[in-house]
């Protein structure tokens, strides 16, 4: 997290009701907190069941969609340093393994991507910590491809 860490150098000292790692970035806070990141996880579902560049990437989540978009909440909540909500529910995140049995090559990256770029320019204020959350997401899905 020494990513986030430096572009979002303002730090605020977690409470211990939070269950949050002080060694991590404070850009939960920074974007908006819970409140933002639902509207993220929100709009990337809505983006990718709307779209006709996604179907495919559509096609592989399976039904109620309300489920994958809880996850990427509480996955988004700990990766930017706020509560560690998907640890805490289901583990480590494991995100390689856990998509492992899904084909993720380029272009199911790019439909990802392309959703996630689109919940991020609609819900996060500034540009600069738009670009960083973008740049470091897209790092990540990179990570993804097994393809």
């Amino acid at each position: 997290m020494n990513w986030l860490k430096k572009i979002f150098s303002k730090h605020t000292q977690p409470q211990p009701e939070d269950d949050r790692d002080p060694s991590q970035s404070n850009a939960y806070d920074l974007i908006g907190g819970e409140k933002v990141l639902r509207a993220i996880a929100q709009c990337f579902y809505q983006k990718m069941a709307s779209s006709t560049e996604t179907t495919t990437l559509f096609a592989i989540h399976r039904a109620p969609i309300t489920e994958s978009e809880q996850k990427l909440f509480e996955f988004l909540s700990g990766w930017l340093g706020g509560p560690q909500l998907y640890q805490q529910k289901h583990g480590h995140p494991a995100l390689r393994a856990r998509h492992m049995h899904f084909a993720v090559d380029e272009a199911m990256r790019d439909q990802w991507l392309l959703c996630m770029k689109f919940a991020i320019e609609e819900n996060i204020k500034k540009p600069e910590h738009r670009a960083a959350i973008y740049e470091a997401i897209s790092t990540l899905a990179d990570h993804m491809r097994n393809q």
